[in-house]
């Protein structure tokens, strides 16, 4: 692209170079920069005087041209190959012989056609600058044709040129652009052994369970040779540690052969031998699970490799594996972080259709979220379920997504496994290198349905008539090595006698397999908590007044010079006030939280889209100098090398991020990671990952995430998506202990419940609905006994009222507290209770009824919510509130309705009136 700043004219030298006139463009920067890093043809080119052309004079251009071949040919000719060259950079992957499918080579687009370039056949011969392409100083164009198509439109093809970073750009070229020797035998033995090993799998699982679903990797067993190439190159470059985030297809494959788990537990899986008596949780299909184990080089050293479990949500296992490699990452040792390689397998119409794939890539170099690079592996089978690319994706390639961020992208054959391995390799450098995201689209086929249960020559007839008579990349690849003489029978022989080998060892290993379990009668829990680990011993969440006026000063205390804007430094003055006035507010409790965990040396992470402020300007977790722009953390000065806060600032993303978040807390359980939505509204945007991942994945996988979600809450008329986290959807999740549901309205209690969820096990996930309007209320403060007071209380009682004379409890949760009690003391009522129910599930079953026994048993009981019936926490506590009162329970609320709250702030006004008043009648 021509620089913006001494752009080359459109004519030059008298001559109208149209297509290729940003070939000379960037040959003339370059002189203009630097004379001396371009070939001497083009600087005796620049330093002629120019001769423009005006618009008369153009019909006579090619005459003149045509006229002055004999001075003008050699610089004209480097041009138009120069042009040549670049054409085939950009656009050479077109041709390339990537398609297993395809047994005919590609034509040559328009564009890469000599004469498009002004070249004839005549110039084939001739000789011509090419300012050190494939490291020569001159070529033919026939030489330069031919390398072009070696280098390009092979079994490999290259996209890369959308790279703005020349370095970048010239470091594949260097790579890419250089005769491609085989690799030695060893290397060759090692590729055919990994084909065995991948194929033999595949053949016993299709041989002994037929009719059973795998997603098979038969027709892409090369993703195996990518991965060995991965993991043998990481071990050599000193990597500890791979991720691996990939859905079905060939999952069972990389477990066994990658990962190293045992053919005995993968067959356990699918005989369903475990003992249902001593299961906790459901488990979840084999081809969903994780597992961990160590890869071994071939000259010594090891990786440890793991398999991140997913749900069947394909790509949503992508950001979950970058969080896991990002806390990995953070966990440093004497400083230096620990190297871990995130690798996450696609499958090709899932990568063009799911759009976490394009949130996973804009978050790859974002402070907060950076890894380092990924290595993307894309299983491109060239067909969905049933849906062929036509009609899955607008896009030429399943690749094009990956432009975004400018990854270069590889298109490698299947069926080549050498150029496969070549690819990992170059794919690996990369990542090394420049840190930054790189694809394989490895492009195969499938040679069974999307699963082997299904028939796919119904919608893909002609694809599969192909299929079924085409041999298995191992057949191939050895007859090829034999052809060429690379080895001879007797190697041949020693990798089938591999093959027989494993086959022999699946055999041995399922017949030594248990008979499955008879299924047994699983005795009823009485509505406890089934499968829940014991109590833990009561963590100590209390502070005392030294620790909290250390924590506070941080907040005044700031760096010589720092200027604070204006409108923030009040609010971090009234924090260290807020001792002396006995009147802790939401973001002082906060602070004082996460301030006393760092001195306990638990490490905390916040980030959400507007986190660090905060969307209601009440957080100040960092701030900015009013003058210079510098950023400043208070309670950083209080972090440790072991304990660090890390607030962080995401981008506009509920779905990737949260799972990031979960990722990352899955892989720090001794973290307190806190991720907090703008509003509570938008975490619906993730329900795949509450639904799949928070709320199931200890039953399902045995997976203990402690992340802590973060909801502003509460309607106060600011519309239908401002107003409401959907209680009623996290509550419907809720079984078996799987996570803690709280509700808390006052700042003392909002500070135990953190530092509770930071301290107390087990670990589970946390789900806080925040307040918005509250934040700054006088009203909703916590006196310092609060805090140096121990342990979250999960109901607060009503110490205000005489219990004797009361004749109505009110139960409730948040902020509808303060208009229940604002009214209550307005009208002078003393017979009426206010209970605050601040954990909804685990319910309090034991606390609440210690607060109602303390009235009448003829006090009439009501729930009060601001959500409509249908909606908040009332269907899933009516049931329980029954049984507890042992009475009617009614609930006072907004009427059933679709959306959670009206769009005109009057009417809300309105409604919120009737409503308080109608909870008192």
């Amino acid at each position: 692209m021509a620089s913006q700043s001494d752009t080359a004219p459109a004519v030059i030298r008298g001559l109208d170079f149209g297509l290729n006139e940003w070939v000379v463009d960037e040959q003339r920067q370059r002189y203009l920069h630097d004379p001396g890093s371009v070939d001497e043809t083009w600087r005796n080119f620049f330093a002629a005087p120019a001769e423009p052309v005006t618009s008369v004079d153009r019909p006579a251009r090619t005459a003149v041209t045509a006229a002055r071949e004999d001075t003008d040919g050699p610089a004209l000719k480097a041009v138009r190959v120069a042009a040549l060259i670049h054409a085939y950079r950009v656009r050479g992957h077109l041709m390339a012989a990537t398609d297993p499918l395809s047994s005919r080579p590609a034509a040559t687009p328009s564009e890469l056609d000599i004469a498009a370039f002004g070249l004839h056949d005549a110039d084939r011969v001739k000789q011509c600058v090419v300012d050190r392409f494939a490291g020569r100083a001159t070529m033919t164009t026939e030489e330069v044709l031919r390398a072009l198509r070696e280098f390009y439109c092979g079994t490999a093809g290259f996209e890369y040129m959308h790279i703005q970073d020349i370095g970048k750009r010239h470091w594949i070229q260097r790579r890419v652009e250089s005769p491609q020797h085989q690799p030695d035998r060893s290397r060759q033995l090692q590729i055919l052994y990994r084909l065995g090993a991948a194929e033999a799998f595949e053949t016993f699982l299709q041989t002994k369970y037929v009719g059973q679903k795998r997603y098979s990797l038969e027709g892409g067993e090369s993703a195996i040779v990518l991965l060995d190439a991965l993991m043998l190159r990481a071990i050599d470059d000193g990597v500890a540690e791979a991720v691996i985030g990939m859905a079905h297809r060939g999952r069972l494959n990389v477990l066994a052969n990658i990962i190293g788990k045992s053919y005995a537990q993968i067959f356990g899986e699918f005989e369903d031998t475990a003992d249902i008596g001593s299961v906790q949780g459901s488990g979840d299909v084999k081809y969903h699970l994780g597992a961990q184990g160590d890869y071994r080089g071939l000259r010594g050293g090891s990786i440890t490799v793991s398999v991140v479990a997913n749900p069947s949500h394909l790509e949503i296992v992508g950001p979950v594996a970058q969080g896991v490699v990002r806390a990995k990452q953070d966990l440093a040792e004497e400083g230096v972080p620990r190297a871990v390689l995130p690798v996450v397998v696609h499958g090709d119409a899932a990568f063009a259709g799911q759009g976490v794939v394009a949130e996973t890539f804009n978050m790859s170099q974002l402070p907060g979220y950076r890894t380092g690079g990924t290595v993307h592996v894309i299983i491109n089978n060239q067909v969905g379920f049933t849906t062929a690319p036509a009609n899955g994706r607008s896009s030429t390639y399943a690749t094009d997504v990956a432009r975004m961020v400018e990854a270069p992208i590889f298109h490698v054959n299947g069926d080549d496994p050498e150029a496969v391995d070549r690819v990992a390799r170059l794919a690996f450098d990369y990542r090394q290198t420049f840190h930054k995201d790189v694809v394989v689209d490895l492009v195969c086929y499938r040679r069974h349905g999307h699963s082997e249960v299904d028939d796919p020559s119904i919608t893909q007839p002609a694809m599969y008539d192909q299929i079924d008579g085409k041999p298995s990349v191992r057949t191939l690849y050895a007859a090829s090595l034999v052809a060429r003489g690379a080895i001879g029978d007797r190697q041949v022989e020693g990798a089938r006698h591999d093959y027989q080998e494993h086959l022999e060892r699946a055999f041995s290993e399922t017949r030594a397999l248990p008979a499955p379990a008879p299924a047994l009668d699983v005795p009823a829990t009485g509505g406890g908590q089934a499968g829940a680990a014991p109590a833990a011993p009561r963590a100590v969440t209390a502070i005392d007044e030294g620790t909290a006026r250390r924590v506070l000063a941080t907040q005044t205390d700031l760096p010589a010079g720092f200027t604070v804007h204006p409108r923030v430094l009040p609010q971090l003055n009234r924090r260290t006030a807020a001792l002396e006035a006995n009147a802790v507010d939401w973001a002082t409790a906060e602070t004082l939280a996460i301030g006393s965990l760092l001195l306990q040396g638990v490490p905390v992470r916040l980030a959400g889209q507007d986190s660090r402020r905060g969307t209601f300007g009440q957080r100040h977790a960092v701030l900015t100098d009013r003058r210079t722009g510098a950023e400043y953390t208070p309670l950083g000065s209080l972090a440790t090398r072991t304990a660090p806060f890390t607030p962080y600032d995401s981008m506009l993303s509920e779905l990737a991020v949260l799972a990031f978040e979960y990722g990352y807390a899955l892989a720090r359980p001794e973290a307190l990671v806190l991720w907090e939505a703008q509003f509570g509204d938008f975490v619906n945007g993730a329900q795949t990952v509450v639904d799949e991942y928070i709320a199931s994945s200890e039953q399902k996988w045995g997976q203990c995430s402690a992340v802590t979600l973060l909801l502003p809450h509460g309607l106060e008329g600011q519309g239908p998506d401002h107003s409401s986290a959907r209680i009623e959807r996290f509550l419907q999740l809720c079984a078996q202990g799987n996570m803690t549901v709280a509700m808390p309205s006052s700042p003392g209690n909002y500070f135990h419940l953190l530092r509770q969820q930071a301290l107390e096990g087990p670990r589970r996930p946390l789900v806080v609905f925040t307040p918005k309007s509250i934040l700054r209320s006088k009203t909703a403060t916590s006196a310092l006994t609060e805090f140096a007071r121990d342990g979250f209380r999960p109901v607060l009682p009503d110490d205000k009222t005489d219990p004797g004379q009361v004749s109505r409890v009110l139960l409730c949760s948040g902020k509808v507290f303060y208009d229940l009690d604002a009214h209550r003391h307005a009208s002078g009522l003393t017979d009426t209770a206010l209970v605050r129910i601040e954990r909804l599930y685990p319910f309090p079953q034991r606390e609440l009824a210690a607060a109602l026994a303390r009235f009448p048993v003829t006090a009439d009981v009501r729930w009060v919510q601001e959500e409509p019936e249908n909606q908040g926490a009332w269907s899933f506590l009516a049931p329980r509130l029954h049984r507890l009162a042992q009475r009617p329970v009614s609930c006072a609320g907004r009427p059933e309705a679709p959306a959670p709250a009206v769009g005109s702030s009057r009417r809300h006004g309105l409604e919120q009136k009737t409503l308080v008043t109608a909870a008192f009648r």
